[in-house]
């Protein structure tokens, strides 16, 4: 854990400059150090269910160290089963123990911030293990968000999805999108395993739907679960890590219902200048005023914001001319219809990239 207030920054010099600051200076720093560190956390949960199979985990307590309050760290998360609920509550109630317990013990904050990418991967993958031992045939998509401090940590499977508004207006998107239709590198990454990818064949050769992988007939190429889909759907997921300026930003967290009816920037202008509660319930009401409610629509809105900030005065500015999507994963050639272009500029000390990898040898690799 980074420790706060004057020295010890390993500059040359002598130990006495802090002593010559005026007191001022000295607080000032520290207050900054403060809001840096810990930001103010809001959020809302809105949902409308069709088929009762989205579940949410979102505990804003949790401690890297029990009993510490100065390690405490969040969690938001999105389960969407398919094929029955019990991939999607096994997952729930399971999966962070399982992080947890892959992150060695006695890390400082900052190792265990560098830590986290591979234990998200090893949960993940504990946790579909564990799962197909019970012989059960349900498959769940998982977005997995951790906020320490102003680092944002996201691993997803399937076609549930995170957004970041910065509060310098710009938009990135924080997970992978696993259905076969939009991404190509998923349907390569099948073929050359041996796999087949292909809509569903009718009678005279007719294809009708998505792609879907074969056998078990999954538009997904990655969840938990799905034991009875083949070997070529896998529980690696995409891990995103970034780093927020101190600014502050918002979150959208939704499953496949959102996505289906609303761009990423239609769920951001809608949700636009509304605390965090009243925009997730927005969200889910334009998206199934759009679509209709075909599928169970489940929307968490999470806003960072400095701690003098007023949640409900939060207006996360609009920039004409430089706002748009930045998916800030360049080896992505294959977009989702929701997918706005993106744009090639990078905004410097608004979001740092630390971590991103969505390789189905991650496990294998060293952090």
């Amino acid at each position: 854990m980074s420790t706060r207030g004057g020295g010890g920054d390993g500059s040359a010099g002598s130990p006495c400059v802090d002593r010559m600051m005026p007191l001022s200076v000295l607080l000032k720093r520290e207050l900054t150090s403060e809001k840096i560190e810990t930001p103010d956390i809001f959020h809302g949960l809105a949902s409308r269910s069709k088929k009762g199979e989205d579940f949410t985990f979102l505990k804003t307590e949790c401690q890297r160290v029990p009993g510490n309050g100065l390690t405490t760290f969040a969690v938001f998360a999105i389960f969407d089963g398919h094929n029955g609920s019990n991939a999607a509550i096994y997952t729930k109630e399971n999966l962070l123990n399982n992080i947890l317990c892959a992150v060695p013990s006695d890390l400082n904050r900052d190792e265990w911030l560098a830590a986290l990418p591979r234990a998200l991967v090893a949960g993940f993958i504990k946790t579909d293990k564990d799962f197909q031992s019970k012989a059960q045939t349900s498959g769940t998509t998982v977005t997995f968000v951790i906020i320490d401090g102003w680092t944002v940590t996201v691993a997803s499977v399937g076609d549930s999805r995170c957004i970041l508004e910065s509060a310098e207006g710009s938009l990135f998107l924080l997970s992978a999108d696993h259905r076969l239709d939009d991404n190509k590198e998923e349907v390569e990454r099948i073929t050359a395993s041996g796999g087949e990818v292909g809509k569903l064949n009718l009678a005279g050769g007719i294809e009708i739907g998505p792609l879907r992988c074969w056998p078990g007939g999954l538009c997904l190429s990655r969840s938990i679960g799905d034991m009875d889909v083949g070997e070529f759907i896998i529980p690696i997921p995409h891990v995103k890590q970034v780093k927020l300026s101190n600014a502050g930003g918002r979150l959208i967290i939704s499953s496949d219902g959102v996505w289906d009816a609303l761009s990423f920037e239609s769920a951001v202008d809608f949700s636009r200048g509304l605390p965090a509660d009243i925009a997730a319930n927005k969200i889910v009401k334009e998206a199934v005023l759009l679509k209709g409610l075909r599928d169970d629509t489940t929307c968490i809105v999470v806003d960072l914001l400095p701690p003098e900030k007023i949640p409900t005065s939060v207006t996360l500015p609009k920039k004409q001319g430089m706002r748009g999507l930045k998916r800030m994963l360049g080896k992505r050639a294959s977009d989702s219809p929701s997918h706005h272009s993106v744009r090639n500029y990078f905004e410097p000390y608004a979001v740092e990239e630390l971590y991103e990898d969505g390789s189905a040898v991650l496990a294998q690799r060293s952090v």
